[in-house]
C-alpha cells in the first residue's frame, strides 16, 4: 500500500494542528499516513513513503531551524527521493510574515532532490498557510493539500 510521511515542528501547536488536518486528508483518500513530530524524525524515514509533506513553523521569513537542518541532512539520500511526491505547509504569527518563503524553502529542497511537487488554484499555491492557530476553513485547505498528495501518490504507483 502507498504511504504518506508528515513531517512537522511545532512550538506552539499551531502547525501540529495542520498537520492532523492534513493527515485527514491523506486518510480520507485510503492511504497509509505516517505523522511526525521532526525531533522523532530520522532522515532515513524518508526512503519508504511515495509522499513527503513537511510543516514549519515561519521564522524570520523561513522554515525553522530544526526543518533546515533536517532536510540539509537529507543529502545523505541525495538521489535516492527522485520520483516521490512533496508538498509543505506552514504557519506564522502575522499575514504577510513569510509562510510562502517557508514553504519555498522546504519546496526547492524536494526539487534538488528530483521530487514531484503539485500546486494548487485556491488555498494557498505552494501550500497551506495559517496566521496564528489554524480556524476551520485553514483546516479544511490543509485536508485538501493531504487528498491532493495521495491522490497523486496513487496516480503514480
Amino acid at each position: 500500500m502507498a504511504k504518506v510521511l508528515i513531517i512537522y515542528h511545532s512550538r506552539t501547536g499551531n502547525t501540529e494542528a495542520m498537520a492532523e488536518a492534513v493527515e485527514a486528508g491523506v486518510k480520507r483518500e485510503g492511504l497509509e499516513v505516517i505523522r511526525k513530530r521532526i525531533e522523532e524524525a530520522s532522515v532515513d524515514d524518508l526512503l519508504k513513503p511515495d509522499g513527503i509533506i513537511i510543516g514549519s513553523p515561519t521564522y524570520f521569513a523561513a522554515a525553522a531551524a530544526e526543518v533546515k537542518k533536517f532536510i540539509d541532512e537529507s543529502i545523505k539520500h541525495f538521489g535516492k527521493l527522485e520520483g516521490k511526491v512533496g508538498a509543505a505547509f506552514s504557519s506564522s504569527g502575522d499575514l504577510g510574515g513569510g509562510s510562502e518563503t517557508a514553504i519555498l524553502d522546504i519546496l526547492r529542497a524536494f526539487l534538488v532532490h528530483g521530487m514531484i511537487i503539485q500546486g494548487a488554484t485556491s488555498g494557498g499555491h505552494y501550500g497551506p498557510v495559517s496566521v496564528g492557530a489554524p480556524n476551520q476553513e485553514r483546516k479544511e485547505i490543509c485536508e485538501a493539500l493531504g487528498a491532493r498528495v495521495a491522490k497523486l501518490v496513487k496516480r503514480l504507483a
